[in-house]
């Protein structure tokens, strides 16, 4: 909601009155509470909420389509796509806007990856989602890090995903930054996997 990565919060929603006074007496006891500074933050944000929201959404899905029409990319994750999974649930839930977030495969799997990764120069690279500049996230190595590959598989999170989460950049400068990281990716595989004639 707040938007800057400045402040920490949350909501917990439940219809169920004894859960919900667990939860009351476990916030109470161990402090789980924001600072006034913090609330006040917050309160700033969700002042420009749907409007960073929409703004977000369009790119976002502007960025989907044109990731998944890419034949260097491989898979691409947005609930606004015809090729989600759950795309039907989406248009029903979503009203229209399907957030800020989604994810891709990057070309020559973790090695690819982690090139697309560091070659991103508007993009910050970080573990978070949800703030005014474009974040992207190497899963793998990062958010899921700890988890054994055989799992992170299961569920979708491959060696090559990646994790972007839209800004409130210009949509094309955006687009020009993925491009030329893409064209990295691609150039530090094909070396990786280019036999050096002068060790062959």
């Amino acid at each position: 909601v707040e938007g800057h990565s400045a402040a920490v919060g949350g909501a917990i929603v439940t219809r169920d009155a004894a859960l919900a006074e667990r939860i009351r007496r476990t916030r109470k006891s161990i402090g789980t509470i924001q600072t006034p500074h913090n609330a006040w933050q917050t309160l700033q944000g969700a002042r420009t909420l749907p409007l960073r929201l929409a703004e977000q959404s369009r790119t976002a899905a502007r960025l989907a389509r044109l990731l998944e029409s890419d034949a260097r990319i491989g898979r691409v994750h947005y609930p606004g796509l015809r090729s989600f999974a759950q795309a039907d649930i989406a248009r029903r839930q979503h009203l229209g806007a399907h957030g800020a977030v989604l994810s891709f495969e990057a070309p020559g799997g973790l090695e690819g990856a982690k090139a697309l990764a560091r070659s991103v120069r508007l993009c910050s690279l970080v573990e978070h989602v949800g703030s005014v500049e474009t974040l992207l996230t190497h899963s793998a190595s990062m958010t899921h890090a700890d988890v054994p590959r055989e799992q992170r598989e299961a569920v979708g999170v491959t060696d090559a995903l990646l994790r972007l989460s839209v800004g409130l950049e210009d949509a094309e400068d955006i687009i020009a930054d993925l491009d030329q990281a893409i064209d990295a990716a691609l150039a530090a595989t094909q070396e990786r996997s280019t036999p050096c004639l002068a060790t062959a």
